[in-house]
């Protein structure tokens, strides 16, 4: 009987310098080779049935200046969309929100306003969601668009963890879905955001009409980073009518699996977090996510302004697979990155979790 064993580091190296041809070659392996690698990479570093809930809320809906070619929130594609802007939320509405996500296992609380960039003005109550969010016990992640150095140094002195800013696809094919600001752009607010010392979430869109080589690009960028983003949202593209994207062609379950699994590999401590689009992904396909490394999803009903799974839904699919939410990182339940695993457990990749059969099947 032949027998293809796939070679994978004895410890993963978290590496800068990942070159084009090195991801082409991992991101084109056979299927189950891919996976295999994925899910061995995830192994080591997190536990594999434990999955991170956070919840995402639009504090700020609508009238952005910028044309993403994919978001109903812009002002560009008003007329089409029919979304009608909105005021800046209520701290204590935002709070309300907060509580009721917690109660629910949400252990990270992400706000976002649809803007260009955050108005002087506005900073205040920014500071004061941020502010009232920890209080509760929970992280807090915000995205507002680019930040001035100013923006960057209250968000940091509030105790702001994390900040969202996506890349969204590759430097080549990105001018095709956004033109009121480059690519640059992006980066230069993920460098003033790590700068600060606030943790970094960013990832992208897979479905906007970009190739292969164009998602392979996008996780180079990101992995190429000086710092691995701590948080890597996946999303797939939900065509939203009235938008230039409305009539994109659905996404291959099987290349979008591809994206998750290189994305694990590349960044092998970054929470990769199943975004956007899961509405219209079965189970099947996220369980084939959760396998090759994806170990985070937003919870609730809505991202932003679209459809999500909620909470009756995740628990089903959760029972199903036997996952079960991820407690606070840090926690003894949290992501497991450099644990020295006993001798029972050597060789196994299981980090050394109770969920492992390795250890006990010979007793």
């Amino acid at each position: 009987m032949n027998v293809h064993v796939v070679p994978t580091p004895a410890a993963d190296q978290v590496r800068h310098d990942w070159t084009r041809a090195e991801a082409q070659a991992i991101h084109d392996l056979p299927f189950n080779d891919l996976l295999f690698r994925a899910a061995s990479v995830q192994r080591r570093h997190f536990d594999p049935n434990k999955v991170q809930l956070a919840r995402l809320l639009s504090i700020k809906t609508g009238g952005c200046a910028e044309d993403c070619g994919y978001c109903s929130q812009s002002a560009h594609h008003a007329a089409g969309t029919g979304l009608k802007a909105s005021k800046l939320m209520e701290v204590e509405r935002v709070l309300s929100e907060a509580r009721k996500a917690k109660a629910q296992g949400a252990t990270r609380y992400c706000m976002g306003a649809a803007w260009r960039s955050p108005k002087s003005r506005d900073m205040e109550t920014v500071v004061a969601m941020v502010e009232g969010v920890k209080a509760l016990g929970m992280e807090t992640c915000m995205t507002l668009g680019m930040l001035s150095d100013d923006d960057v140094v209250m968000l940091k002195d509030a105790g702001l963890d994390y900040y969202n800013h996506n890349i969204d696809t590759s430097e080549r094919y990105y001018s095709e879905i956004i033109k009121t600001r480059t690519f640059a752009d992006r980066l230069d607010t993920l460098a003033r955001v790590r700068e600060a010392g606030i943790k970094v979430c960013s990832g992208g869109i897979i479905g906007l009409g970009e190739t292969d080589d164009d998602r392979i690009d996008m996780l180079v960028t990101l992995a190429n980073l000086d710092e691995h983003p701590e948080s890597v949202p996946i999303n797939m593209l939900i065509p939203i009518p009235g938008t230039p994207l409305e009539n994109r062609q659905k996404v291959d379950p099987i290349a979008f699996v591809r994206v998750i699994a290189l994305a694990r590999i590349m960044m092998p401590k970054s929470f990769v977090r199943l975004s956007a689009g899961r509405t219209e992904m079965s189970d099947e396909m996220q369980a084939m996510c959760f396998f090759a490394g994806a170990n985070s999803i937003f919870c609730g009903d809505t991202l932003l302004t679209a459809d999500n799974p909620g909470e009756d839904k995740d628990q089903v699919l959760f029972g199903k697979l036997g996952i079960e939410p991820m407690a606070l990182e840090g926690s003894q339940d949290g992501a497991t990155a450099d644990i020295e695993t006993d001798a029972e457990h050597a060789g196994c990749g299981c980090s050394g979790h109770t969920s492992c059969q390795t250890a006990t099947s010979g007793r």
